[in-house]
């Protein structure tokens, strides 16, 4: 069976004129160029749901940590208390 499988490729000269990858590789190059298309829209969309924080208020939870620390009663990272923000945050930040 292989040495007629041998005489068979023999038969027909390979070059880069008689081997393409025909209809069968276009029809799976469209097809990763569709699912990379649905894939970069799909993460897109995700990405600009994300609500990161500004930089601001994160400057303005650092300054109070320190202040908490300073006072010498820690204060836990995301936790704010009523009334506790004692200094704006920067107006040109904004």
């Amino acid at each position: 069976m292989l040495s007629l499988t041998a005489v068979q490729v023999n038969a027909i000269p390979l070059n880069d004129d008689t081997v393409t990858p025909g209809f069968l590789g276009f029809g799976v190059f469209l097809a990763l160029v569709a699912a990379t298309v649905f894939l970069v829209r799909s993460m897109t969309s995700r990405m600009k749901k994300i609500q990161a924080p500004r930089e601001a208020d994160l400057m303005q939870e650092e300054w109070e940590r320190a202040e908490a620390q300073r006072a010498g009663r820690p204060k836990a990272a995301g936790s704010k208390a009523a009334g506790s923000k004692s200094r704006p945050a920067d107006s040109d930040d904004a």
